[in-house]
């Protein structure tokens, strides 16, 4: 087992001028579920490629523990990487593809079924050892490449959005496998995926990326109930986080005819880039319905109302005086408000609800920087 260090590290692909990671400083603990997420094109699988050694390290360095691997061959760095398409060998059973790479180190045919025997007792895959992946369904195949990963005992796992090619069910319950099995292995796990639902349900911590640039590092709960800026506020959480721009006047927010409280340590914060306007981020949650206008409520026409049993949320428009100047954003794209209802009192399409941000439950950001106030 071993930590893990980015420090300064950057890689610029050759032929362009920006960064694919720019001076990516991370520090992963021993034993540590790091999940590394963003948006296409962020750098997450640049990063755990330069950690693997299958990409070049332009400027700054990575260790593994104590040691400096940064032009170290990707074979002497004493990791495993468990890959989105599975790369298994399609002659070879479900046993020789899990033991393949200790035959290749000259590992000891006993020793090699030893730790088949036992890796494929930890996936549940005792009885497939003599198929070939074909054979397989997909979940399966996808334990078998983690397979391949346990019986090499590294010091580090690296995961490149393992379960992208599994149907939605089947992801659940494998994300749910590999958190426990990390758990129970206690083997340092760098783990990409651009799902942050995957990313919030698994990671010890999380590190959000963004143009290669590292955003914000916390656990879940620090990302959802304190994202840095808006760039987070808006990706982690699902519905997303719903985020609109109003005028600031006497320390309060603008909303339409409401007038939504800001806490004076935020507004004092506000600079004249930020020409006197906010922007607060409310998660769907965070809203309360209520039964008519009232001094800190803002009027939201349904447009939509999805019906998830024992959820509800609605898809809907501020309306009224300056709700055009608003420029709110969220999940549902540009102009729209997610609220989350009860689910036994939902509101029809064309409706108008009243709506307030429950007290202590806004996020403050400046408009002109994007971070946190």
């Amino acid at each position: 087992m071993a930590t893990v260090t980015f420090d300064h590290a950057t890689r610029v692909y050759p032929g362009t001028e920006r960064p694919a990671v720019d001076q990516l400083n991370l520090h992963i603990e021993d034993g540590e579920f790091l999940v590394l997420v963003g948006p296409s094109g962020c750098g997450k699988s640049t990063s755990l490629r330069m950690l693997a050694g299958l990409e070049d390290v332009n400027a700054g360095n990575i260790y593994i523990g104590d040691r400096d691997v940064t032009d170290v061959q990707p074979k002497d760095r004493d990791i495993a990487m468990v890959f989105q398409n599975y790369a298994l060998y399609p002659h070879m059973s479900v046993a020789d593809n899990m033991g393949f790479a200790l035959k290749i180190a000259g590992t000891p045919k006993q020793e090699i079924r030893k730790r088949v025997e036992e890796a494929a007792e930890i996936l549940d895959l005792t009885e497939y050892l003599d198929r070939k992946p074909k054979a397989l369904s997909g979940g399966q195949r996808q334990r078998v490449a983690m397979g391949r990963a346990i019986v090499r005992q590294p010091q580090v796992f690296l995961m490149d959005e393992p379960l992208s090619n599994l149907d939605a069910k089947l992801r659940v319950s494998t994300r749910t496998q590999i958190a426990s099995l990390q758990r129970r292995l206690g083997v340092t796990t760098v783990y990409v995926t651009h799902d942050q639902t995957e990313a919030l349900t698994m990671g010890d911590r999380i590190a959000v990326l963004k143009d290669g640039l590292l955003q914000q590092v916390g656990t879940p709960r620090e990302m959802y109930d304190t994202p840095a800026n808006i760039f987070v506020a808006g990706f982690i959480g699902s519905p997303a986080m719903n985020l609109a721009t109003f005028d600031v006047a006497d320390g309060y927010a603008q909303v339409g005819e409401a007038r939504v409280p800001i806490a004076a340590e935020a507004v004092s914060k506000l600079t004249d880039a930020d020409k006197g306007k906010v922007t607060i981020g409310f998660r769907p949650e965070a809203l309360s319905v209520v039964d008519q206008a009232g001094p800190g409520s803002f009027p939201v026409e349904v447009d939509l109302v999805e019906e998830l049993g024992s959820d509800a949320f609605v898809y809907g428009r501020l309306v009224g005086p300056k709700a055009l100047d608003a420029q709110v954003t969220s999940g549902a794209g540009t102009g729209q408000v997610i609220v989350r209802v009860d689910p036994r009192k939902v509101p029809m399409k064309g409706d108008r609800l009243y709506v307030s941000i429950r007290e202590g439950e806004q996020h403050v950001f400046s408009p002109s920087t994007g971070e946190r106030l």
